[in-house]
């Protein structure tokens, strides 16, 4: 299709009074402006004002964004207009889980009687902000899927940054130094009236403000009130993203406090009397009236110190598989220890001369992912959290899987405030110096789901690693002539030389004809017994299987060393729908195990168990596997 250049291109939606459809209503393309701009006179917070989807929350976001040029131009770059060069897409820049990702949307925005129906700015024919917010439904898969959500999550998604959050009942007493720090450090700000009935989100106060709504923190600033020598007063600027509805007390904008203040010092608040959604309050009166605050910083530096740190930050990406490693939390003892697990090293106290406790300051966010695009699928987001264990010094060159007595026998040194259905949990620590394990989960077990780590730490962090390890054979035990008569009665005659032809899920294939000699069999019958030993040790209510969170127990007892993907691919494999798993199944497995680790070592020449395969040897890999663990 050729676009026109000189208009913007637009698709109708049928809007009902309590919902957006999804289906297209008599579609068509329509223009609604002769002259669509995509930013006009620079890209402000005025330029985002809500339509009618419950986004809020990523509008305060915006708002936030366009406070610091240098983040704005990353999301939304520059040099992109209808004019010069325009092929009817723009490109938007997004965080995604530990990326950079390129967003490219075509220019066709949903309206309804000529009008936007989602975002819109003040100026009518400027659109950057009904795109950005297109770019990022792209994202996350539809607009229906940007409904209900916390600030946190653009205001990261914008910047990649770490939000942390503050009850105002429970803020630390130097809260105002904390803001006014954020906002010259680059800081997005957000902040929240929580309503305890969800009927009433969204619902206006006798004061002119909104429960359970969003808004943007812009500015907070002190003046000198020339009324009353040495008085200072301490204010906050508020965005509302509907673009209007307003604060309606003290420092409102035809509020009579404005008398007190200097010509000098209005024009240093920019200080407007218009109905934009922007408006001042005290900072006591803000601390009444919201009751959270979210603040995204760009480095982990805490803000009630004056200095900044060099900071390394380690994303580690994991997945809760149901059966294998989503044992759900503390609570669920016998499943909790099968959590994927990552080891923290912290090696230096921090350097504060004034500070005499030995302890190592680090942050850590817990992501679950893909939640917000899953919900037409009936996904919603997990209540999560982490707790993390020292590791003692006898422990410290062990890097496998710590196990279930470890916990059983142990306390948290630290854990997350509380389980919570967030997209992120985030929490800032100080320990001593020394080794521990952090264990992320659901609060409940069985729950599926992908996540990303995240460490800040001023010298290091190290992620939990398992290595495959080679499997441990043992020595061959002799014959005897009670294996020999019992070889003879499923073989026949033994000296007719005929091997044995096996089937089944013991059918291992020594020899590629899919028979086993004597010696084949022996060998094969010894680690079936040793097999069935470990299995039994397992099979704790003799109903004949395992559970599959104990296989991470039974292929390590077995010799085998893999890492977590292994286990969960092994889970998904073998698991009936019960998350049991049969003497067959389990059987089954350790031979494929033993038949890949065998052909790995036919190619592990040098045996520091890393090898190069080309086309043809990786076919010929392929082959040998095939041979060696026919199950």
């Amino acid at each position: 299709m050729i676009y026109n250049k000189g208009a913007i291109m637009i698709y109708k939606v049928t809007i009902t009074r309590n919902e957006i459809c999804t289906e297209i209503d008599n579609y068509h393309i329509i223009e609604i402006c002769d002259n669509p701009q995509f930013i006009v006179g620079g890209a402000s917070r005025t330029d985002i004002c809500q339509g009618d989807l419950g986004d809020c929350w990523l509008l305060a976001a915006i708002a936030s964004l366009t406070l610091n040029d240098k983040l704005l131009y990353r999301v939304v770059p520059q040099e992109q207009s209808f004019s010069e060069a325009y092929a009817g897409i723009f490109h938007f820049q997004f965080w995604h889980y530990g990326d950079w990702v390129d967003v490219v949307v075509d220019d066709r925005i949903p309206t309804f009687n000529n009008q936007l129906v989602f975002t819109k700015s003040a100026e009518r024919n400027e659109f950057w902000s009904a795109l950005l917010e297109k770019a990022y439904a792209k994202l996350h898969g539809s607009y229906e899927a940007l409904k209900g959500g916390n600030t946190a999550e653009g205001m990261e998604d914008f910047t990649g940054g770490v939000t942390e959050f503050y009850e105002m009942k429970e803020a630390p007493k130097e809260l105002y130094k904390i803001m006014k720090k954020a906002l010259e450090r680059g800081s997005l700000m957000g902040c929240s009236i929580d309503s305890l009935v969800p009927a009433r989100f969204e619902t206006r106060t006798t004061t002119g403000l909104v429960k359970g709504h969003a808004y943007s923190v812009t500015a907070v600033e002190e003046c000198k009130q020339s009324q009353q020598k040495e008085s200072k007063i301490r204010l906050v600027r508020l965005r509302n993203p509907w673009g209007q509805v307003e604060w309606n007390g003290p420092w409102s904008d035809n509020s009579k406090e404005w008398e007190t203040l200097s010509k000098l010092e209005k024009e240093k608040l920019q200080h407007q009397n218009a109905d934009d959604g922007e408006f001042w309050m005290s900072f006591e009166d803000f601390k009444k009236n919201y009751t959270k605050i979210e603040i995204c910083n760009l480095t982990p530096d805490a803000l009630e110190d004056d200095k900044l740190h060099k900071w390394t930050v380690s994303v580690n990406e994991g997945r809760w598989v149901r059966g294998c490693s989503a044992g759900g939390c503390r609570n669920y003892p016998e499943t909790f220890w099968t959590n994927p697990q990552y080891r923290l090293r912290l090696l230096e106290e921090d350097d504060d001369p004034e500070d005499d406790e030995e302890a190592c300051t680090f942050v850590v966010a817990l992501m679950q992912k893909n939640r917000r695009r899953e919900r037409k699928l009936g996904a919603n987001l997990f209540t999560i959290g982490f707790s993390i264990y020292e590791v003692s010094i006898t422990m410290h060159g062990n890097k496998q899987h710590m196990q279930k007595e470890f916990f059983v026998s142990s306390t948290s040194k630290a854990r997350s405030r509380a389980y919570i259905n967030l997209r992120e949990v985030t929490q800032r620590f100080r320990l001593s110096p020394g080794e521990y394990v952090i264990i992320p989960s659901t609060y409940e077990p069985h729950q599926e789901g992908e996540f990303i780590l995240r460490f800040s730490h001023m010298y290091f962090t190290t992620p939990m690693s398992d290595q495959p390890a080679p499997a441990s054979t043992g020595e061959e035990s002799e014959e005897d002539q009670q294996f020999l008569s019992f070889f003879q009665q499923i073989a026949g005659d033994v000296s007719t030389g005929e091997p044995l032809s096996a089937g089944g899920s013991v059918s291992m294939v020594m020899d590629g004809k899919g028979r086993l000699n004597l010696q084949e069999f022996r060998q094969l019958w010894n680690k079936i017994k040793q097999w069935q030993g470990i299995f039994k040790g397992y099979d704790f209510d003799h109903t004949g299987t395992i559970s599959s969170y104990e296989m991470r127990n039974t292929i390590n007892d077995a010799g085998f060393r893999l890492n977590n993907q292994l286990y969960d691919i092994i889970t998904m494999r073998y698991a009936n729908e019960n998350m049991n798993i049969d003497f067959d199944s389990f059987v089954s497995c350790l031979v494929r195990l033993e038949g890949m680790f065998r052909a790995f070592q036919a190619f592990d020449q040098g045996g520091d168990g890393t090898i190069r395969l080309n086309v043809l040897e990786v076919s010929g890999h392929q082959s040998i596997i095939s041979r060696q663990c026919n199950v």
